[in-house]
């Protein structure tokens, strides 16, 4: 495997996609990605098209082919971190961690640790992130995001 946190570089005529649903510029994703995100029974309309993952929130779609193959959060095994919220909204899927369990985590003892776990797991090259997320790309800064926003919201709660 590559560097699985490192950025592909997108070319100008790739990053023009839209997604077809809402407009929005989707990134593109390794067809191995859509492989193993997209549930079995739907597998072989997956063929050899250039894929996209839709980023916008409020979008269904997760994946679009240049082809005009489209998956939606209904056809993924699995909560897309862009798509949902609440403790269940995955942070990491190689290793499992939620948006609860930083907020079970702040909660219990003031601050978490998750963010340098997955960084020390980055380190030894334990994950694999081109695959196992979604969106293709390492999680660290969703975590690091979600974290600073929950230990934000904590300290306004308890001012």
């Amino acid at each position: 495997m590559g560097d699985c946190c490192s950025v592909p570089k997108q070319s100008q005529s790739e990053s023009a996609s839209l997604c077809a649903q809402c407009g929005t510029k989707g990134r593109s994703i390794d067809r191995r990605t859509v492989l193993h995100h997209v549930k079995s029974k739907l597998l072989s309309r997956v063929g050899d098209d250039d894929y996209r993952f839709c980023p916008a929130p409020a979008c269904a779609v997760v994946y679009y082919g240049a082809g005009g193959a489209v998956f939606t959060v209904n056809d993924v095994r699995e909560l897309i971190t862009a798509k949902v919220n609440g403790d269940t909204r995955p942070l990491c899927y190689c290793f499992g961690f939620t948006e609860g369990d930083i907020r079970k985590e702040l909660a219990q003892v003031g601050q978490t640790k998750i963010p340098a776990q997955i960084g020390q797991f980055i380190k030894e090259k334990l994950c694999a992130c081109e695959i196992r997320n979604p969106t293709g790309v390492c999680c660290l800064g969703e975590v690091n995001k979600t974290a600073q926003q929950l230990v934000a919201k904590g300290a306004a709660e308890n001012a």
